[in-house]
């Protein structure tokens, strides 16, 4: 099966409707027929089951068209970072972020480090899932984390950034707002966001505040749960400093607390490239200098 014939079946399979599919790829319908017959007769079974004038997926042609998808897109960005190296880049460095909040500090980075090494390319690379994976299989160069996540990975350099401590999040009309800083007690009578993908080290914070005072709890799945019960004054939460979005939707209110995260960049201990060496410094500085500004 060829890249054409993986784009006709990715059509048909969104339309379902071969002469809609055929105009939108600009080829006729006999032609988009004979086209999936062949790749169905290549792979040995019916992509799709056709009942009269209609069609519709087979389970193993709904499961090949999502399979299909995610190898097209992998394809197209193979062929993207291709035509950037081609045009004006001769090495990148990818560097991977759990959380679009994280991007903060990078684009002063990128344009600092653009001065010595315009022939550079630094991507970023946004896994909001398996990121520790896409470190391990070597999809990205560098990846920003706390040493806590970073002790588990092999064959990993770990690189010092700055230390995250926590914070109250909460709306801005929540009288708690108000606080130079937040106690336990201060929580008294609210409802608490716990676990979901929280660390060993905040799960012993909320643990510690739950030990000092009767609080409702809510379990939180995502970061956006989180972010979404807290502005519906829903809920508050516990939360290092290092989530911080700087959109000022959220008021951050240092809790009292000595638990704290230390914020690392981490490197393949095999990668020895200068170009990675300098851009790590360069992120270092960066970071270690903003952080003590901003009170990440």
């Amino acid at each position: 099966m060829n890249n054409k014939q993986m784009d006709y079946v990715i059509e048909v399979a969104q339309t379902l409707n071969f002469n809609r599919a055929a105009e939108n790829l600009f080829i006729s319908q006999p032609a988009l027929s004979y086209q999936i017959k062949t790749v169905e007769e290549e792979i040995g079974f019916l992509i799709f089951e056709r009942i009269g004038k209609a069609i519709r997926l087979t389970p193993a042609g709904q499961a090949f068209y999502q399979q299909l998808l995610g190898i097209r897109q992998q394809l197209l960005g193979a062929i993207e970072q291709g035509q950037n190296f081609s045009s004006q880049y001769r090495d990148n460095i990818t560097i991977g972020y759990p959380l679009r909040s994280h991007l903060y500090f990078l684009p002063e980075a990128i344009k600092a480090f653009r001065h010595q090494h315009k022939e550079v390319l630094i991507t970023p690379d946004i896994a909001l899932k398996d990121w520790l994976t896409r470190f391990r299989e070597k999809q990205v160069d560098l990846i920003l984390t706390t040493r806590e996540m970073a002790e588990k990975l092999p064959n990993a350099v770990i690189h010092p950034l700055y230390t995250s401590f926590i914070y109250l999040l909460v709306n801005p009309h929540d009288p708690l707002a108000q606080l130079n800083q937040a106690r336990a007690h201060d929580l008294m009578g609210r409802t608490l966001l716990v676990n979901g993908g929280s660390s060993q080290t905040l799960r012993r914070v909320q643990k510690n505040v739950l030990d000092q005072v009767k609080l409702q709890t809510l379990n939180s799945p995502t970061h956006d749960f989180t972010m979404v019960s807290v502005a519906s004054e829903q809920a508050i939460c516990l939360s290092p400093g290092y989530l911080k979005d700087f959109s000022n939707e959220f008021v951050w209110v240092p809790f009292d607390t000595e638990e704290t995260f230390e914020c690392v960049l981490v490197s393949h201990k095999d990668d020895q490239r200068q170009v990675v060496a300098e851009f790590i410094q360069l992120l270092q500085d960066i970071y270690q200098k903003k952080a003590q500004t901003l009170q990440l």
